[in-house]
């Protein structure tokens, strides 16, 4: 179905990035652990990538706990807010970020995934107030349509994320910029271009630039966020009539060219995909598209469960098991609640106990997500 596209710019693209992305192959592990050597609460740990509160944790901190004796999976980092509210955000200045990770990151029985949205432009949670680098948006990037700028901006902000103790960037974003007056998407400049080659061709060097420092990328939002019209941060969104499957194109290539380390779900409605769920809750989207007509075979991550999309409609402990059920490997939850990674551990654990989720499911996704670790070339230490 892709084959087509995918030849007219595979050869010119690989040409620059053959030699690279073959030495990551050589130096990337695909050791995975055994999943019974780890007890199953905490395999299911694992699988939470949570936010939480405060610019340093020390060892009281709900944070330490969760990742000392619930073997929680990851974190994503927040900016601090514009107001200086020191209880949100997490990224106050250079110095402070790096003693954040190097803390957390040393806490970890297992090595700790550490996100954070830094596409470039208007979404840039380190950013120049605090003492970081300018970036370019996407839709800048995208106007130049120069490949070698493209790699060096990405460059730039991968050494930064390196440097700080960041190895999961939730970026790059490949939805089409269908709807340019979309209030998620085209409005914040955050699509390459309308044209499918153009996004995957940007794209790709995106995802070469953050590997070559040893960090992951995550594609968004799948199966395509760039035609809606409203923001699923706030509320149903309904794609059914807007959606196009060249919006699938992206994400078809970067997996077939093996340049798709995670991919993250749009919390998103379209009936000719699902006539009852949301992409995120979608067995048909994630195990039927994603897995089977798309064979990626990684990570996938769901988006924040609780955006208003998602929360306004299902009960948590009904996303939870829908998303897992779908075939999420890992689920987002920002909640500023300290006991929310110890609920959803027993939540799941409870759901798998009464056979409503199987263990094999639990599996799958400790597997993968294990996969995606072992390819992760740094981790941070104290000195």
């Amino acid at each position: 179905m892709y084959s087509s596209l995918v030849k007219n710019w595979r050869r010119a693209l690989f040409s620059g990035l053959l030699v690279l992305l073959l030495g990551l192959g050589c130096s990337r592990s695909t050791a995975v652990p055994d999943p019974p050597s780890l007890p199953l609460q905490a395999r299911i740990g694992q699988m939470l990538l949570v936010c939480f509160e405060g610019s340093k944790v020390s060892p009281q901190h709900p944070l330490v706990g969760d990742i000392r004796l619930r073997h929680l999976g990851g974190v994503m980092l927040r900016s601090q807010s514009s107001k200086g509210s020191a209880t949100t955000g997490n990224i106050v200045s250079p110095d402070q970020l790096q003693v954040l990770t190097r803390s957390i990151q040393a806490v970890s029985p297992t090595p700790l995934l550490i996100a954070v949205d830094q596409e470039g432009g208007k979404v840039s949670r380190l950013k120049t107030r605090a003492g970081f680098p300018a970036t370019f948006s996407f839709a800048e990037l995208g106007r130049l349509n120069d490949l070698a700028t493209t790699r060096q901006r990405s460059n730039d902000i991968a050494k930064t994320l390196h440097r700080f103790g960041i190895n999961f960037n939730f970026s790059p974003v490949v939805d089409l910029n269908s709807n340019p007056k979309n209030p998620v998407i085209g409005s914040l400049g955050r699509s390459f271009s309308a044209d499918p080659d153009r996004v995957t061709e940007h794209a790709a060097q995106v995802v070469a630039a953050h590997r070559s420092q040893g960090i992951a990328t995550c594609l968004k939002h799948f199966p395509g966020h760039g035609s809606s019209s409203t923001d699923s941060h706030r509320g149903f969104v309904d794609i059914t009539e807007t959606w196009e499957k060249s919006e699938l194109l992206p994400f078809a290539n970067l997996v077939k060219a093996d340049l798709a380390d995670a991919i993250m779900t749009g919390h998103v409605y379209n009936a000719h995909l699902d006539t009852k769920m949301p992409a995120t809750l979608s067995r048909s989207v994630i195990t039927g598209l994603l897995r089977k007509k798309l064979e990626y075979h990684g990570v996938i991550i769901s988006d924040d469960l609780l955006m208003d999309a998602i929360s306004q409609h299902y009960p948590f402990t009904e996303s939870v098991e829908r998303a897992v059920n779908a075939g999420v490997d890992i689920l987002l939850i920002c909640s500023s609640d300290g006991k929310i990674v110890g609920e959803t551990v027993s939540l799941i654990y409870d759901l798998v106990q009464k056979g409503r989720i199987s263990e094999q499911r639990i599996d799958q996704a400790y597997r993968r997500i294990s996969r995606l670790k072992s390819n992760l070339r740094n981790r941070p230490t104290l000195d």
